[in-house]
């Protein structure tokens, strides 16, 4: 789409934050208007809008397509949506193991290790852990204190929430960066440490560090997402 504006703007309104293009206001592909819930995410919404060139490209615009991602998606039905995000409580990655080799063992320890200790005490919980990849059921009060604050967030943190739970394979390393207690970056590679392993044993290959490379790019945006609608 050709740009068809020249200013923009945040505006406080009734309900939230508003986007204004040449004084309009900006609408989701839904046509609900597009109220953000506090002034940093709107500055950086309307950041995405004004940086812009000639074409629209909503590729570089993140925080605007989650932003619509709530609106539109989200709160119309937010407790199903927490649902589908929860379920990943019952598989996390973190709870899977390598038995061998030794190095691969001790770097899964190292990463992850502490993020399983700090959903522990967080939240009352315990983990059973594995290795291998068959499926090995979690204590029924961890996948039920999970999933209630899973649906404890708004629509806003859910959509965010969403791509750092999919994209990382981790309901515990999403609600971890949606708490602060982990940075982003360091969250990205501790979900895909099995993916670098095998790279560095194996050669990379262009195409999967690619792919890598735009799930790290959705990574961060929703972290920060999270963190701006917070």
């Amino acid at each position: 789409m050709k740009r068809f504006y020249k200013e923009v703007a945040a505006a406080a309104e009734p309900g939230g934050f508003a986007i204004r293009l040449d004084g309009r206001p900006v609408k989701t592909p839904a046509r609900n208007p597009l109220l953000l819930p506090g002034a940093e995410l709107a500055e950086a919404v309307a950041a995405e809008w004004a940086a812009q060139g000639e074409t629209i490209d909503p590729r570089s615009m993140p925080l605007t397509g989650l932003a619509n991602a709530a609106i539109d998606r989200v709160a119309p039905d937010p407790a199903r949506f927490a649902g589908d995000i929860a379920v990943y409580g019952e598989t996390d990655l973190l709870c899977y193991r390598a038995d061998e080799p030794a190095e691969l063992v001790a770097r899964q320890a190292a990463a992850w290790d502490p993020l399983i200790d700090w959903a522990q005490r967080r939240y009352d919980i315990h983990f059973t852990i594995a290795t291998g990849i068959i499926h090995k059921a979690q204590p029924a009060a961890t996948v039920t204190r999970l999933a209630e604050a899973t649906v404890a967030r708004d629509a806003f943190a859910l959509a965010g929430l969403s791509p750092l739970t999919t994209i990382g394979g981790s309901l515990v390393t999403a609600l971890a960066v949606a708490e602060g207690a982990v940075d982003a970056d360091a969250a990205f590679a501790a979900t895909h440490l099995d993916e670098l392993w095998q790279a560095e044993q194996w050669g990379e290959d262009a195409l999967a560090a690619d792919a890598r490379a735009a799930r790290r790019r959705d990574f961060i945006a929703a972290a920060r997402f999270v963190a701006l609608a917070g």
